[in-house]
């Protein structure tokens, strides 16, 4: 299988399965002299394990990052990294492959089961192998290395929708988001959700929802005007993320209600000699170049595919059947996506940073 790689100077390899002995990945072309610990990469780890609250899956994992190679400690105690490609491990520690057994010859509608046997002839049908979100965590384990890459960028993700309900962006409060278990900017929705999910959940039902990745900090100049476009390599990198079925830059499909008055992002000289954009429509990226305003993008996640509900499928002779996924899934997977958002965002811009001093000189 190849395709287990992302990015093109500052480069993520992932590897491992869901209910492997542990999964992991090796950053490629972080530039040396960076100071990074565990203990760094761990905080955002922690935003993404399971676990943490009753509207997410039950798997205990404590998503330990180790760092087994890439750094080296000085004499002054400071850990750097070396230039060398930096390899990360994460063991899995609560894998019930038992919670498999029954549907292990079925197809899971929704679910990567029917693609994967059709293109490789076998599975692995404890939680999905490869296929599992349970990979994401090598995403975020990278991408906090990639956020100390650019240097003053800050990446920061909120979830704006869960199923039906959108936050009230009048109450939209970035301190907000650390304050409930949804990542939720607007504290009366927050509330919403729960009583919502509580129900989903009651169900053994499964929501959608819609996250947006604020990345502030970020030079001019990044990306490219034809193959190698910013917001192309930002959608690319959050349509890899598993159950995510949409994105959008800026206004996004919005854009397509608007005129070309309100859409285009007028322009005025401020008093220090430097333009400013008069509005954000375009999500901080023109031609595939970011402009220095912040870069806006969203994604939308559909409902998760394992639920109790009685599904019909077929299973691997052919059958006719019914399908009940049991054991400890997310009612939501769009709450955990948050960080996983960021890290690929963080990534992408990493990657185009290191591109843009390559080719300019400029960084």
């Amino acid at each position: 299988m190849s395709h287990n790689s992302f990015g093109h100077l500052f480069r993520i390899t992932t590897w491992g399965e869901s209910h492997g002995k542990a999964i992991g990945c090796v950053v490629d072309g972080c530039p040396p002299g960076i100071p990074i610990t565990e203990a760094e990469i761990q905080a955002f780890l922690d935003k993404r394990k399971p676990g943490q609250s009753r509207y997410t899956t039950q798997r205990q994992e404590p998503d330990q990052v180790r760092i087994l190679s890439g750094v080296f400690t000085g004499e002054d105690g400071a850990q750097v990294t070396t230039g060398t490609p930096i390899a990360l491990e994460i063991e899995n520690v609560d894998a019930r492959s038992k919670d498999y057994g029954d549907i292990k010859d079925k197809f899971r509608p929704g679910h990567a089961d029917y693609t994967y046997f059709l293109k490789y002839g076998l599975r692995d049908w404890r939680g999905s192998g490869r296929a599992s979100a349970r990979e994401t965590a090598c995403r975020v384990a990278s991408g906090a290395i990639a956020r100390k890459v650019v240097p003053g960028m800050r990446v920061r993700g909120a979830l704006t929708q869960i199923g039906p309900y959108e936050i009230d962006r009048s109450n939209f409060d970035w301190d907000e988001v650390e304050r409930n278990p949804f990542f939720c900017p607007d504290a009366k929705t927050a509330r919403v959700w729960a009583e919502f999910l509580d129900q989903v959940r009651k169900k053994g039902s499964s929501a959608g929802a819609i996250i947006e990745i604020v990345a502030e900090g970020v030079p001019p100049g990044l990306g490219a005007p034809i193959y190698g476009k910013l917001d192309q390599d930002i959608a690319s990198g959050l349509m890899s993320i598993n159950a995510v079925k949409g994105v959008e830059i800026g206004a996004g499909f919005a854009a397509a209600a608007l005129s070309g008055e309100e859409n285009a992002d007028e322009m005025r000289m401020k008093k220090d000699g430097t333009p400013e954009f008069l509005s954000n429509n375009a999500g901080g990226i023109l031609g595939g170049i970011s402009t220095g305003q912040p870069i806006v993008a969203r994604f939308a996640v559909k409902p998760t595919s394992s639920i109790l509900t009685p599904r019909r499928t077929v299973d691997e002779a052919g059958n006719d059947t019914e399908i009940s996924t049991k054991g400890r899934h997310d009612p939501c997977v769009g709450i955990r996506a948050v960080p996983i958002g960021e890290a690929m965002v963080a990534i992408v811009l990493a990657d185009h940073y290191l591109r843009h001093r390559g080719q300019t000189g400029k960084g």
